[in-house]
């Protein structure tokens, strides 16, 4: 997701988003059930049949130390977006963060292959326009796996759209005049990368030993998709022991009984064994 209002962004440099945690609620817990359960199987079965062996060959001629570079690269390309919508949110801090790893990593990092930003003390702070819809007070709307992408929510969706429309990175895929097969070669790079980072988050083995992998990886990204929004960068869950917002736990609740597990806390630099978007959340403003 990767949109560029770049000018409506730097009128927002000074604001400061309200934050209103409690209003958006999970009105539905998942009315689409019976949609999402037949993407999710399709989902699964193209991964089965293509990604995960195409995946497993990536990791075997590929090094570690390379795949690595590989992950840093293209969350090095993902930080103007996350300045952007930080910008968006009111956070000058967080989109200062962005902008010095950009610069410090595509410069003494070579390009993003490595991350020197990180041992600089700058912070990493990601942000997608589906966060800056919930800053807005955007409710997050039903859970919906898409085809092929995987989970998602209604506010979700709209935010892939916005960022494949303005993310700085996507439009210079399209429009920028690169050597004819890169762009595919950038994304179908980028997909792998996505799915090796899946490998080692052990997603893989967390969904298969489920009894019901869609409600588990559901229950999976309700908890970490809020995490993201509320920017609990390593994915904790609330001092209390919950989210902080009860028609949420009560889901949770549910979705862990009904799954027969509870999700695994997944650090910030990793991918969600899946996304799937609670209806209630909205980040603290900076």
């Amino acid at each position: 997701m990767r949109a560029s209002p770049a000018l409506l962004a730097l009128v927002l440099l000074g604001g400061c988003t309200t934050t209103n945690v409690g209003q958006d609620r999970l009105a539905e817990r998942d009315p689409l059930e019976g949609f999402n359960r037949a993407m999710w199987g399709v989902n699964r079965g193209v991964d089965k049949v293509v990604l995960k062996p195409v995946t497993q060959v990536y990791r075997a001629v590929a090094p570690k130390p390379a795949r690595r570079g590989v992950s840093n690269f293209f969350s090095n390309l993902g930080e103007p977006w996350s300045f952007i919508n930080n910008l968006l949110q009111g956070k000058p801090k967080r989109a200062l963060d962005n902008l010095g790893r950009f610069v410090i990593n595509s410069t003494v990092g070579i390009a993003g292959l490595a991350d020197p930003a990180s041992k600089m003390g700058v912070k990493k702070a990601p942000e997608d326009f589906g966060q800056t819809l919930a800053a807005w007070g955007v409710n997050g709307g039903p859970y919906l796996v898409l085809p092929l992408l995987g989970p998602s929510t209604l506010r979700d969706g709209v935010g892939m759209g916005v960022a494949f429309a303005a993310d700085p990175y996507r439009v210079c895929q399209r429009e920028c005049d690169l050597p004819k097969g890169v762009p595919t070669a950038l994304s179908v790079t980028e997909v792998i990368d996505t799915r090796s980072q899946l490998v080692d988050s052990g997603a893989d083995s967390f969904l298969d030993a489920s009894a019901d992998s869609y409600a588990t990886a559901r229950s999976a990204f309700l908890q970490r998709r809020r995490a993201a929004i509320l920017n609990q960068e390593d994915g904790a869950p609330s001092p209390a022991g919950g989210t902080g917002d009860a028609d949420l736990d009560a889901a949770l609740q549910d979705i862990d009984e009904g799954g027969n597990m509870a999700a695994p806390t997944v650090s910030p630099d990793q991918p969600t064994p899946v996304e799937t978007p609670p209806a209630s959340d909205q980040p603290p403003s900076n």
